[in-house]
């Protein structure tokens, strides 16, 4: 399949008999899927061959010494697939540093013990190489981090676990962007997260478990929260995940991920981000008044997120996911046009992992 396909596909979607096959392949892209266990299902490799997947997400329990072999399975599964396009499928975790680690090796340092060493720029560079060098063992291509929350108090969310640089913008941005430029510097995609910022939830307000609001004011958020998303867009940062938490400073009735003003307004328009938005965890408790994980996704895509993150280690979720996308595509509740301009954001960052 080659790359012009997608702009093919967004003109030909009412004129082609085979609509509903197009966009299944053009609707794929856009959805990450997971498994429970460390032996995938068959029944996902085989979506995987039929051009239904767009990229694998791994925990803990999905990890073993056996699991260069699995990626392996997936990228011939991917090879075979009429959605292949000479590309490696994306293969993704959470290689955040310190106790937030799902491959064995580093970061060994958490993301605070890094803001708080004598050089916070060089260990930063370091722990961004890091991450890339214990994914690569195991052909990981990306790394949804690292963290760019700008914590408030000692204990709060972010901080409890050690997953911020810090509690300044300053420190976070020159850490977040050190991390960032190293990780891919050595080949792996990175995603800063949470935009607009999740350093001011208290030590309870997880999004994964329940509804969380953050009533910073906007000048707050632009200042203190933003600022190290500006220093990571400048960086070049690959991707940027929306947090799944409710301003409303901006926006008082949709969460940040599946909102239009959060994410093409404030991201994409006031910051500038031209790369890849994707969603935290679409089956997240915050998300419980949003229906179920393919109406979220629906949403999500109305609000401009690229990617969407099925994590629920559930293997038929993400099908689900692609199948409610290929329904909004071709009855006109999703824009082909824009959802072809994020095909090609996808495109053109996969192609950075080919050297």
């Amino acid at each position: 399949m080659k790359s012009s396909i997608y702009s093919l596909l967004a003109t030909a979607l009412l004129v082609t008999a085979d609509t509903a096959a197009d966009l299944t392949l053009l609707a794929a892209h856009h959805v990450i899927h997971s498994y429970p266990g460390l032996t995938p299902p068959a029944s996902l490799l085989a979506l995987t061959r039929q051009g239904k997947v767009g990229g694998i997400i791994l925990f803990g329990e999905n990890v073993d010494a056996n699991l260069p072999t699995v990626v392996a399975s997936f990228q011939t599964a991917y090879a075979q697939s009429p959605a292949y396009d000479g590309l490696p499928l994306l293969i993704v975790t959470d290689q955040e540093g310190g106790q937030v680690r799902r491959i064995p090796g580093g970061p060994e340092s958490s993301a605070k013990e890094v803001g708080g060493s004598a050089d916070p720029a060089e260990a930063a560079t370091q722990a961004g190489k890091d991450a890339a060098s214990a994914l690569k063992a195991y052909s990981v291509n990306g790394n949804l981090a690292p963290v760019l929350d700008v914590f408030r108090k000692a204990g709060d969310f972010t901080d409890a676990y050690e997953r911020s640089f810090g509690n300044t913008s300053a420190l976070v941005s020159e850490c977040g962007s050190a991390f960032i430029t190293s990780q891919q510097a050595a080949g792996v995609l990175a995603a800063a997260k949470h935009f607009p910022g999740l350093g001011a939830a208290a030590k309870d307000a997880n999004t994964d478990v329940k509804p969380v609001t953050i009533t910073l004011t906007l000048d707050e958020l632009r200042t203190v929260d933003e600022a190290p998303y500006k220093d990571a867009i400048a960086a070049g940062v690959d991707m940027v995940m929306a947090s799944w938490a409710l301003y409303p400073a901006l926006d008082a009735k949709l969460p940040a991920g599946l909102s239009v003003p959060w994410v093409q307004g404030e991201l994409r328009q006031r910051l500038g981000f031209k790369g890849v938005t994707i969603t935290d965890a679409i089956e997240a408790g915050s998300l419980k008044a949003f229906g179920n994980d393919a109406e979220r996704g629906v949403l999500a895509s109305l609000a401009g997120m690229d990617i969407i993150l099925a994590s629920g280690r559930n293997a038929t979720q993400g099908e689900a996911v692609v199948d409610a996308l290929v329904a909004a595509l071709g009855d006109g509740t999703l824009s082909a046009y824009e959802f072809d301009k994020g095909t090609e954001r996808i495109l053109a960052m996969r192609k950075k992992l080919v050297v």
